[in-house]
């Protein structure tokens, strides 16, 4: 693999990877201001199996385009469909 692509891989898993750890501690914060528990523990679940996959990665200095690809499709699909789902995971557990 080109120096180059390799170097786009690197940034590219640590962005999914920092992110993911972003998007948990605003759901955690956001609970501790009086959002909807379940709903949101729900949705931080995937976002907890990317990072810890991202953080083993990063420990291991192991780099996948599968990991980029899979964080990213999931990534991208929980926050377009994020408000209907968090209604609808309300309106289930309530």
């Amino acid at each position: 693999m080109s120096d180059s692509r390799s170097r786009y891989l690197v940034i590219i898993s640590k962005i999914i990877f920092f992110y993911s750890l972003f998007y948990v501690v605003m759901k955690i914060l956001a609970i501790f201001q009086g959002a909807w528990l379940k709903a949101n523990l729900v949705l931080t679940i995937p976002f907890i199996v990317i990072a810890a996959i991202g953080g083993w990665l990063l420990k291991k200095n192991r780099y996948y385009w599968w990991y980029v690809i899979l964080g990213a499709i999931i990534i991208s699909a929980i926050r377009y469909y994020e408000k209907e789902w968090m209604v609808g995971l309300h309106q289930y557990f309530s």
